[in-house]
């Protein structure tokens, strides 16, 4: 038993991302999805497999190399694309003997392939069938009508009254009698033309059978959506462990997100459920690559040292897919709001700040700053670009259109800066500690979006929690919290007491100065508008946390005209 895969395409619809991956080498579960029909057709019976190439035919070529079954595959090279007649051409001389299949290399399915080389089987010595055509009922492509013997009449039926071709066909080497190349030599140049222009012509003749597929899983990635889409079904199928004819059972709605361009997705089964974080197709060397590994490893390490964060379960670089335990939707921001009680608040705020610790000074414990997405710690570098700099151009200049000169601060900034980073009690840092990042299901507290973690202070995610614009705590209630902190942390003396405070108060400052950056960058640029209602309580939160350090005469001069 022989077969063709069809490979040679441009997928042109997967742009820019099919620029350099070819599509049959873009991912489910992280295997490509060659290598899934590959497995089909092997364990089919399949002893010899072509694959027609053209864009990226390297890199095909590279992976045929490094395959288990690579003595059984041989890729044919097309200088010019022949569309998929004239690759079933082209390959005449090595399918001429016996029936052979030919699939579309960008689908995934659980059809059973040895049925339906039986069935063609059974068809050609009944009726000397040329071809059997795999269909099922796919109302986005169902244009191929049918008749009572299961032959097929035509390709053209109005949308919704026909069947869908699948990609999945066998045919017999008698159809190479009827390619307009029949009495070309094999060695002459192959001409372009459509498989489906020489199906027709046959379909009078009943030479063309469609075999049917119920209560199948099949999925094409020829579009940037649908490969997205298919990527969630095959990875949370996979986690669910279902069979893949299950898998169209499954449920993925959009849950709310955060400031990223990330996209958050809940999949639920029966009982189970899991979220998916979706990243956005991941090319190699590019940002939302680095965040999805660091995402991955960073969030892996924590769990490995038992901190409460949801368990990475699964996931997919290439279609930045990843899913993790499904920790409901309460954070703490929901839970504050609806929290009356002093006493009560003081107390859920202690048991995250002990929780704050731990990440801090046990997540730091074997930690390796490669898995870190921008920079190995929070630097001094770090602080003047991504806080000061930030709050410069994407708040003061462009969305206040203050004309300053952000050279004008750099005194002031360094200042900041060295004294944020001085007496910081170390540990690993979070970087984006606030009340919607922090959840909590069953009375027990998570942390999330931990993909920005680094080494750093651990001042600066206590001062993203208790500066939060989205809470709004009282000063009163965060000089408290501070100096239960101090307790925990067993820093008993004045002077190392006030030592960790003048950290602690210049990481408010620069904390503050990065949402007003990112809520201006977000509502302005990114169109997401919600944020633009904390903008006035962070600016107000600026000007207090101002007013408890040494003086800086020339940006508070600025945030007094806010």
């Amino acid at each position: 038993m022989r077969a063709l895969i069809l490979a040679a395409g441009l997928g042109t619809r997967l742009s820019p991302y099919s620029n350099s991956i070819p599509k049959p080498l873009f991912t489910l579960n992280q295997r490509p999805i060659i290598d899934l029909t590959i497995e089909r057709l092997i364990a089919c019976g399949c002893d010899k497999i072509f694959i027609n190439t053209h864009h990226c035919h390297e890199q095909i070529d590279a992976f045929v190399r490094q395959h288990q079954f690579k003595d059984k595959i041989l890729t044919l090279y097309e200088p010019k694309i022949l569309d998929t007649g004239g690759a079933i051409a082209n390959a005449r001389r090595f399918l001429d003997r016996q029936p052979f299949f030919v699939i579309n290399a960008d689908i995934i399915f659980d059809i059973d392939l040895k049925q339906v080389y039986e069935s063609h089987l059974a068809s050609y010595l009944a009726s000397r069938t040329l071809a059997t055509l795999v269909l099922h009922d796919y109302r986005q492509f169902n244009k191929i009508l049918v008749d009572g013997q299961g032959f097929i009449q035509n390709f053209n039926a109005p949308l919704g009254k026909g069947l869908a071709f699948t990609g999945i066909q066998v045919l017999s080497p008698e159809i190479y009698s009827h390619m307009p190349l029949a009495n070309m030599p094999d060695n002459a140049d192959s001409k372009v033309f459509s498989s489906i222009d020489v199906y027709k012509n046959l379909c009078p003749a009943k030479k063309i059978k469609a075999h049917m597929a119920d209560q199948i899983f099949w999925k094409d990635i020829g579009t940037i959506p649908s490969y997205t889409q298919t990527s969630q079904l095959c990875l949370s199928g996979q986690l669910f462990c279902l069979p893949e004819n299950k898998f169209h059972e499954i449920k993925i709605n959009s849950i709310a997100g955060d400031g990223s361009d990330r996209h958050w997705y809940r999949a639920c089964h029966g009982k189970h459920s899991l979220v998916l974080s979706d990243h956005g197709i991941c090319l190699a060397q590019s940002e939302n690559l680095a965040q999805l590994h660091a995402f991955v490893r960073i969030g892996t390490h924590l769990a490995a040292q038992k901190i409460a964060v949801p368990k990475i379960l699964g996931h997919d670089a290439l279609s930045g897919q990843v899913a993790l335990e499904d920790l409901g939707d309460v954070h703490l921001a929901s839970v504050v709001q609806q929290t009356q009680n002093r006493a009560t608040l003081m107390m859920l705020y202690k048991r995250v700040i002990d929780q704050l610790i731990e990440f801090s000074q046990t997540g730091r414990l074997n930690f390796d700053t490669s898995w870190t997405c921008q920079t190995a710690s929070y630097s001094k570098e770090l602080i003047l670009e991504k806080e000061c700099a930030y709050f410069m151009t994407a708040f003061i200049q462009d969305y206040l259109g203050k004309k300053v000169l952000v050279e004008s601060y750099a005194h002031e900034f360094d200042t900041i800066a060295d004294n944020a980073l001085e007496y910081a009690v170390e540990g690993l840092m979070h970087r984006d500690m606030q009340s919607k990042n922090i959840m909590i299901q069953n009375q027990k507290i998570y942390f999330i979006d931990f993909q920005s973690a680094r080494k750093g202070p651990l001042q600066y995610d206590l001062a993203s929690l208790l500066i939060d614009p989205y809470v709004k705590l009282p000063e009163g209630i965060q000089d408290e919290l501070v100096s239960y902190t101090l307790s925990r942390l067993k820093i008993e003396s004045t002077i190392e007491q006030n030592k960790f405070k003048r950290c602690y108060h210049y990481c408010c400052l620069t904390r503050n100065l990065q949402f007003l950056g990112a809520f201006a960058f977000l509502s302005r640029v990114k169109g997401k508008k919600n944020f633009e209602s904390y903008i006035p309580d962070a600016i107000e939160s600026l000007k207090s946390n101002l007013r408890r350090l040494a003086p800086l005469p020339t940006l508070t001069k600025l945030v007094n005209t806010l």
